[in-house]
């Protein structure tokens, strides 16, 4: 298969890693599983793997408003290409198409094969679309190692199992919501995953217990809880070793700031701004007031804190950060309290206006089937009281059969807006 150079020249990073920065590329022995046996899985593989032979730019869109749907392979006459064009999961505003250059992945590839020693010999197991940057990425880096990868997206939570126990497959990139999906099936007391090595969830927190879940399932798995975004790509990595509630110290060769509101640095909450070889290269489709540069410096408009050990505590987007009774409360820390209940399968937390406090908390939530909710909303409450303080707990609890999901695997705000509305 072709490579094609874009003239720059050959660096090292980090740690005497030599790369060339080049397109993406499958080596030579991965395979391609596709368990679900869907059209739309079939399109998007044959789509890629044109990509990968004739070096031509990957557009990934989810979007049914954008003009390309699912894996697109198209010739580009950009100065600098090929690129890699993919969406924002869009869960709370519209998805925005982000150009980034392959070597900006290419390098996290060779990051992560050397910090956690990944070979041709491991299988990946893929949850999501290939719409979503993070299965693409799984896809792109398995293919570059020369991995075989199974997409075990759209099946139901026995039938993935069935598959990584046959395939004895190694490696899983997936969403919290993905791997709480995983860990709801019927046979999950009685399956163990013993090949599973490395666990690599993103795009959301992963919450105890969750995470317990995972352990049990999986006994000789590594857990890696990464952050990022879709612009930034890899911030920071958390492991076994990683304070709990924390997403970890930053990722090799991200420099990492946090600053408040005038720019200055902080030791406090405040706006997480990075500089890395990993960023996007801007938007081809849509934009973000949230979104900024400053001295080669990004933000994303999330915010965090770090600990004296560089471990960044993240608390949410600044766009979901309400206030209550003149106290500051991120939406995702709400989610992340109501997630300690083992039998809340999904949850959205969102913010009322109220004229005595200025907003009130209101939750969504997606409660196993075998729940008796008769006291179950008390019990929810208590628990986010215990966690947060009684501002920042749900003042009121509505439950939904099944919460509207992104390919992103995360919770679709926007329609749980609307949902919401008419209950209310």
């Amino acid at each position: 298969m072709r490579s094609h150079t874009i003239g720059l020249p050959c660096q090292t990073f980090p740690a005497g890693i030599p790369l060339v920065f080049e397109t993406f590329r499958r080596a030579p022995g991965s395979t391609i599983t596709i368990i679900s046996k869907t059209q739309a899985s079939r399109d998007a593989i044959r789509a890629l793997e044109t990509c990968l032979q004739d070096g031509l730019s990957i557009h990934s869109s989810h979007n049914e408003s954008i003009p390309i749907k699912g894996i697109s392979a198209v010739a580009d006459d950009c100065v600098g290409g090929p690129f890699l064009y993919c969406q924002s999961s869009g869960s709370s505003n519209n998805a925005k198409t982000i150009r980034r250059r392959p070597a900006s992945w290419i390098r996290s590839f060779e990051v992560n094969r050397s910090r956690l020693g990944l070979t041709s010999k491991d299988g990946y197991a893929i949850l999501g679309a290939l719409s979503h940057s993070l299965t693409l990425y799984a896809m792109l880096e398995a293919l570059h190692m020369g991995a075989d990868v199974t997409i075990l997206k759209g099946l139901q939570p026995k039938t993935q199992l069935s598959a990584l126990t046959d395939q004895a497959l190694s490696v899983i990139y997936a969403t919290p919501s993905q791997l709480r999906l995983l860990l709801s099936g019927d046979k999950i007391r009685s399956q163990s995953l013993p090949n599973l090595r490395f666990i690599l969830c993103g795009g959301g927190k992963l919450d105890e217990a969750c995470r317990a879940g995972l352990s049990a399932l999986c006994p000789n798995a590594r857990i890696f809880e990464f952050y990022g975004a879709s612009e930034t790509s890899f911030i920071t990595m958390a492991d076994a070793d990683t304070p709990q509630g924390s997403v970890g110290p930053a990722y090799p060769g991200v420099d990492m700031s946090i600053r408040d509101t005038a720019g200055c640095a902080t030791e406090g909450v405040g706006e997480i701004w990075v500089k890395s070889d990993y960023l996007f290269d801007g938007y081809e489709i849509g934009d973000s007031a949230d979104t900024r540069w400053q001295d080669g410096y990004l933000t994303v408009g999330e915010m965090g804190q770090l600990d004296g050990r560089g471990n960044l505590f993240l608390k949410g987007r600044k766009s979901r950060m309400v206030t209550v009774a003149d106290q500051n409360i991120f939406l995702e820390d709400v989610e992340a309290a109501l997630h300690q209940t083992p039998a809340v399968r999904s949850c959205a937390a969102f913010a009322r206006a109220d004229r005595q406090r200025g907003h009130v908390i209101v939750a969504v939530v997606e409660a196993d089937e075998a729940t008796d909710l008769t006291d179950f909303t008390e019990c929810l409450k208590s628990s986010c009281r215990a966690q947060l303080g009684v501002l920042a707990s749900p003042r009121e609890i509505y439950y939904i059969n099944h919460i509207p999901m992104l390919p992103a695997g995360k919770p679709d705000l926007i329609a749980l807006t609307r949902w919401l509305e008419v209950q209310i």
